[in-house]
C-alpha cells in the first residue's frame, strides 16, 4: 500500500459547456473554457513550477515561478492567472524562463532557514521541491535573511494550537493559508500584516488558539512549507502509506486519507475526490482521531453478575456465551418480547444490518430501535408522508445553485462545518439567507455574510412559523400553480391552501405565538417564494419537538407550493447529526420496518426476508426505545443489547432512563469505552473505532461511502463478527466472511441498494441511493420528474402548542444543541485535545435574565425543571433572546438530560429536547444528581485486576 498523492493542477478544474484547444510545448490539448494555462499543462503531465498556486484555491499570481512564454505576447505571464485560449501556443521551458525562475527561488531561499534535514516537512516540502525543479545550486544574496531561525532574529513559534504549529521564520508569504481561510473555510481568521518585505501572516494579532481560527486545517493543508504543520508529523515523521476512508463524526461524511506509518496513524488529510467535502475538513475529522488509541479504550470482554460488582475480564467465548445464555433465560421466563436491541448511528451499515437481523431472526421479535429515534425519526415520517421516501432531496453541491437559503433549526457552522463552508461560499457569491432560530447563530452575521432575515422564534413554535410563511405564499398568489397541478395531488393542495389561508395562520395572528415580527415573516416568505431557487436546510431544532413530524411536513408543503423541489439549488434537506444516522434508518433499525423502509406487516416483504433468512419472522411492530424503558420499569422487558450508543447520557429524563436500566436483568453494551450506559451493564463487549473497520457509512445526502480498515482491531474482533457470534450462540447462524458479503445481502433485499457493492463503491468512489437498474450510478437529486410516491401530497399542519409551558415557577425555556469542537455525547471528542475549546458544558443566558437573577458570567447556576436539576457554569450572552437559555450535552458530568422531559413527537416519539421549562438561580454546589453520579462513576466502573504472581 503506497502513499496516495493526489494531482495538484495548480488552479481549480473548471466546468464549462465550451472548450478551447491550445498547444503547450508543441502538444495539443483541449480543456474547458476558463481553464488556466497551468491546469491545461498539468492535464498533459507538464508540471510548471509554482509556490502560491494550488487547485484548492483561486489563482493568485504572486510567486512569479509559474511564468511561461506565449507566442505573440510580450513578457512572461503567470500561467496560473492566464486563461487558456483557442490557438494559443505556450512554452513552459526556455533559457529565459529558467533564469527568471532561478532568480525568484534565490530570493525565497535567501530568506528561508536551511534546516531541511531536520525540518518536519522534509520529504513533503514544495519549496524544497521547487528549488530542485528550477535547478537552484547557489544563492547570490547570502543566507542570513531577516526571517531565519538564528536566535538573534528568531520570531516566536506559535505552538498554542493543540494540533499544529506556526513557525513564521519559515513563512514565504505566499498567502495560501490566508486564502484557504477565506475561500475554503470562510472564517477570515488570517491576514497579511505589514507591507513589502516586512509582510507576515497573522492570526488577527493574537496566537492561533485565541484567534478566530476554527482549526479546520485548511491553512495547514495549503501551506507549501513547514510554516504550518501538524504536531503529529513533527513528532512521528512523514507517513509512508495511506488509505481513503470516511469520517466517523457528523452526517456530512467527509472523505479522508488516513496517512500511516505501519499500523500507526500519523495524520488525516481531507481527500479532494471526496464528493461530500471536496478536500475540506473540520477540527473533528482532521485532527480529533486520538480517541481511537486512548488509554480509556476497553479491549477485553468483561462480565459481572450485578452492576455493583466489579467487572471481570473474560475470554470472548465466555462473554458471548454468557450474554446468549442470559438472553435465553430471560425469554424463557418472561416471553419472546422481553429482550431487544438498540443499533448505533456511529457504526457501519453492515454492523447495523446484522444487529437488526439478530433481533428479528435470533430474538424472534421486532424490538429493535436506533438513536435516530431521538433525532431524525420525524424526518423519516414527514418526508415519507409527503414525498414517499425518508431522506433528503439533494446532494450537498446543490447549494451552489441556490439563490435563497432557508436555515431552520440548524447551526451548520457548529454541527456540519464543512457543509457550512460550502454554504457560506455561496452566500458570499450573492445568495440570500433566511435563518429561523431562537439563537443568533453564527450564520446570522459573520465575516462577509449576513442573513437577510433572522426569525428568532420562540422554542416550540416551529409549526406556527411555517404555517404563517405558507399563509403569505397562498394569500399573496405566490404559489407555483403549474408545478402543483402537474406534480401534486390537487385535492390535497386545495384543502391545505384553504387551511393555511385562514386568518388564524397569518403572520399577524402568529406574532404573539412565535415572537417573530409579522413584517419580517412576510418579507421572508416573499423572498423564499420569489427569489429564485430556494433551498431549505434544517436540523434537530426542527425534529426534536412535540410537533417535529408536523414541521417536516410543513416544510415539504412549502417547497411543493413554490415548486422548489426536483432540481439543483432547491429541496428539503435534513442535516443529519451523526455519521451514519441515515444509514442506520436505511438498514431497518426501526421496530416497524425492514431495510428500505418496508413495514414488517407487509406479507410480501416479510416472506422475502423469511425465505432469505430461513426463519419465520414476526409481523408485529416491536418496541420503540421509550416503550422499552416503560416496559422495563413495568417488569416485562428485561434484556437489552446496546450497540454503540450511550442512552444513559443521550436520552431525555436521565433519571427515568437510569431507573429503566437498573430494572433490567441483562444489559449487553458493545462500545469503545465504559460509558454512562455501561455503568448499568452486565456484559461489556469491546467495540472498534472507524479506523479498525471495513464497511460503509451513508451521509445526509444519501451518499454511501467506504470505510476502510487501516489498523488491526484493538480487541481482536470486528464488531460485525461479535454480533454474528452472539447470534450463533443464540442458535441462529449467519455465514459471513467479510463485510462485503453483508452489503451484498443488503443489496439483494433492499431495492434502493440493489446496485451497491464494495466493488462498485471502489469504482465510483461513492454512490447516492437509490442505486438500481434505473439509476446504476446513483441518484444525486430526488423527485426530478415525479415523487417517489407518484404525486406529492400536501399534509395538514395544524399548530398545537407543546404541553411544556412556562409558569411562575419555571419561567424560562431551555433549548439544547451542539458546539463545533465536540460531538454528540463527547465519548470521542472528550478524549482528544478538542477539550482545549470546550472543557465543559455551559449555560448561555441573556443579560436581562442574568441581571434579574444576580448571575454574572462564570457563576455556577442551578437549572431546575419538572424532571430534575443540574448545575452548570453560566455564560452571559446576547446570542440568546430574553426568556430562553441554552446548553450543550457533550459532557456527562453536566447532566443536561437530567432536566429534559418525556414529552415527544406525536408520530415518532422523538423527544422534545428543544423545549423544557426551567428556572435558573445562582448556587455554590453541584446538584444531588451530579453528586450521586460522581459516586456511581467510581462504584459502577470498577474492574477487578488479577493479582500479580507472587515471587518465588
Amino acid at each position: 500500500m503506497a502513499l496516495i498523492k493526489e494531482i495538484d493542477f495548480g488552479t481549480p478544474i473548471r466546468v464549462a459547456d465550451k472548450t478551447v484547444t491550445l498547444e503547450i510545448d508543441g502538444i495539443g490539448v483541449t480543456v474547458p473554457e476558463g481553464t488556466s494555462v497551468m491546469a491545461a499543462a498539468m492535464q498533459l503531465g507538464t508540471k510548471i513550477p509554482k509556490l502560491c498556486a494550488t487547485d484548492i484555491l483561486e489563482p493568485f499570481g504572486s510567486c512569479r515561478l509559474c511564468l511561461v512564454e506565449i507566442e505573440g505576447r510580450r513578457g512572461t505571464p503567470a500561467s496560473c492567472t492566464t486563461p487558456a485560449e483557442n490557438g494559443m501556443k505556450v512554452k513552459t521551458q526556455s533559457a529565459r524562463l529558467a533564469g527568471l525562475r532561478k532568480g525568484v527561488m534565490e530570493l525565497y531561499i535567501s530568506d528561508h532557514p536551511l534546516d531541511c534535514l531536520t525540518c518536519a516537512a522534509n520529504g513533503d516540502c514544495e519549496l524544497q521541491d521547487m528549488a530542485g525543479a528550477v535547478g537552484l545550486r547557489d544563492v547570490r544574496y547570502g543566507m542570513d535573511g531577516e526571517n531565519h531561525h538564528a536566535p538573534a532574529v528568531a520570531k516566536a513559534k506559535d505552538e498554542s494550537n493543540p494540533y499544529f504549529t506556526f513557525d513564521p521564520a519559515k513563512c514565504i508569504v505566499c498567502s495560501r493559508c490566508v486564502r484557504a481561510c477565506e475561500e475554503t473555510q470562510g472564517t477570515f481568521a488570517l491576514t497579511i500584516d505589514g507591507r513589502g518585505f516586512a509582510s507576515f501572516v497573522s492570526p488577527g494579532g493574537t496566537d492561533f488558539l485565541e484567534s478566530e481560527c476554527v482549526s479546520c486545517g485548511a491553512c495547514v493543508q495549503a501551506c507549501p512549507t513547514a510554516t504550518l504543520i501538524e504536531k503529529s508529523v513533527i513528532e512521528k515523521g512523514q507517513p509512508e502509506h495511506s488509505a481513503v476512508t470516511t469520517c466517523a463524526y457528523c452526517g456530512v461524511g467527509c472523505s479522508f486519507k488516513a496517512e500511516m506509518q505501519g499500523s500507526e496513524i500519523v495524520r488525516m488529510v481531507p481527500y479532494k475526490d471526496g464528493k461530500a467535502n471536496e478536500g475540506h475538513s473540520c477540527v473533528k475529522g482532521r485532527f480529533a482521531f486520538g480517541y481511537a488509541t486512548h488509554k480509556d479504550r476497553i479491549t477485553k470482554p468483561m462480565i459481572r453478575a450485578r452492576i455493583t460488582d466489579p467487572w471481570r475480564e473474560v475470554s470472548w467465548d465466555e462473554a458471548i456465551g454468557h450474554a446468549a445464555a442470559e438472553f435465553k433465560r430471560i425469554q424463557a421466563k418472561y416471553g419472546t418480547e422481553s429482550v431487544g436491541a438498540i443499533t448505533s448511528s456511529r457504526c457501519t451499515n453492515e454492523e447495523v444490518f446484522v444487529v437488526q437481523k439478530l433481533v428479528r431472526a435470533a430474538f424472534r421479535n421486532n424490538n429493535v430501535d436506533t438513536c435516530a429515534r431521538v433525532c431524525h425519526s420525524p424526518t423519516g415520517y414527514g418526508l415519507s408522508q409527503t414525498y414517499g421516501t425518508s431522506a433528503g432531496t439533494q446532494d450537498f453541491k446543490s447549494v451552489e445553485m441556490a439563490d435563497v437559503i432557508l436555515v431552520i433549526g440548524a447551526n451548520p457552522t457548529d454541527g456540519h462545518p464543512v457543509f457550512a463552508s460550502r454554504m457560506k461560499k455561496r452566500l458570499r457569491a450573492g445568495a440570500r439567507l433566511i435563518v429561523a432560530d431562537p439563537r443568533r447563530i453564527d450564520l446570522v452575521k459573520s465575516p462577509h455574510i449576513a442573513a437577510d432575515y433572522h426569525l428568532p422564534l420562540l422554542p416550540g413554535t416551529n409549526v406556527a412559523l411555517i404555517n404563517a410563511l405558507a399563509h403569505v405564499i397562498v394569500t399573496e398568489g405566490l404559489v407555483d400553480e403549474a408545478f402543483v397541478r402537474e406534480r401534486c395531488e390537487w385535492d390535497n393542495f386545495e384543502a391545505w391552501a384553504r387551511f393555511v389561508a385562514q386568518d388564524l395562520n397569518s403572520p399577524e395572528a402568529m406574532e404573539a405565538v412565535t415572537g417573530v415580527p409579522a413584517a419580517d415573516l412576510r418579507a421572508a416568505a416573499r423572498l423564499y417564494a420569489t427569489g429564485g431557487n430556494a433551498a431549505i436546510y434544517y436540523g434537530l431544532g426542527v425534529t426534536e419537538h412535540s410537533q417535529g413530524s408536523t414541521m417536516v411536513m410543513g416544510m415539504a408543503n412549502l417547497a411543493m407550493a413554490t415548486g422548489n423541489i426536483g432540481r439543483e439549488g432547491v429541496g428539503v434537506n435534513p442535516l443529519r447529526g451523526q455519521n451514519n444516522v441515515q444509514g442506520s434508518c436505511d438498514m431497518g433499525s426501526f421496530p416497524h420496518e425492514f431495510s428500505g423502509y418496508r413495514h414488517v406487516s407487509d406479507d410480501a416483504t416479510r416472506t422475502m426476508f423469511e425465505t432469505f433468512w430461513g426463519v419465520p419472522l414476526s409481523g408485529e411492530q416491536g418496541l420503540r426505545i421509550p416503550n422499552m424503558f416503560e416496559e422495563a420499569i413495568n417488569g416485562s422487558f428485561r434484556g437489552l443489547y446496546v450497540h454503540g450508543e450511550d442512552i444513559a447520557q443521550s436520552d431525555p429524563n436521565t433519571q427515568h432512563v437510569q431507573a429503566a436500566l437498573e430494572a433490567m436483568e441483562c444489559i449487553v453494551v458493545q462500545d469503545l469505552f465504559l460509558n454512562e450506559t455501561a455503568k448499568y451493564a452486565h456484559v461489556f463487549l469491546p467495540g472498534s473505532s472507524f479506523l479498525e473497520k471495513d464497511g460503509t457509512f451513508t451521509n445526509a445526502e444519501r451518499r454511501i461511502s467506504r470505510v476502510r480498515k487501516v489498523m488491526p482491531e484493538m480487541s481482536g474482533k470486528a464488531e460485525w463478527q461479535v454480533t454474528v457470534e452472539l447470534a450463533r450462540a443464540l442458535g441462529y447462524e449467519m455465514a459471513y466472511r467479510h463485510p462485503s458479503e453483508i452489503m451484498d445481502e443488503i443489496a439483494r433485499l433492499t431495492p434502493t441498494f440493489a446496485g451497491v457493492s464494495f466493488d462498485r463503491l471502489d469504482e465510483l468512489g461513492s454512490i447516492q441511493w437509490p442505486c438500481n437498474e434505473k439509476a446504476p450510478t446513483g441518484t444525486p437529486l430526488m423527485h426530478v420528474d415525479r415523487f417517489v410516491r407518484g404525486k406529492g401530497r400536501f399534509m395538514m399542519t395544524e399548530y398545537v402548542a407543546t404541553d411544556e409551558k412556562v409558569t411562575a415557577r419555571f419561567p424560562l425555556i431551555l433549548t439544547t444543541g451542539r458546539i463545533l469542537s465536540q460531538y454528540n455525547v463527547g465519548a470521542q471528542t472528550r478524549r482528544t485535545d478538542n477539550t482545549a475549546w470546550h472543557p465543559e458544558d455551559v449555560l448561555e443566558i441573556h443579560p436581562h435574565d442574568a441581571e434579574s437573577r444576580g448571575i454574572r458570567d462564570g457563576d455556577m447556576v442551578a437549572i431546575q425543571s419538572r424532571a430534575g436539576e443540574t448545575v452548570l457554569r453560566a455564560t452571559v450572552s446576547e446570542r440568546m433572546q430574553p426568556g430562553v437559555v441554552y446548553t450543550t450535552f457533550h459532557h456527562p458530568v453536566s447532566g443536561a438530560n437530567v432536566i429534559t422531559t418525556d414529552n415527544s413527537d406525536w408520530a415518532t416519539n422523538c423527544p422534545e429536547y428543544k423545549v423544557t421549562a426551567v428556572e435558573v438561580r445562582r448556587t455554590n454546589h453541584y446538584s444531588g444528581w451530579q453528586e450521586r453520579n460522581a459516586q456511581s462513576d467510581v462504584d459502577l466502573r470498577r474492574i477487578a485486576r488479577p493479582l500479580p504472581e507472587a515471587a518465588e
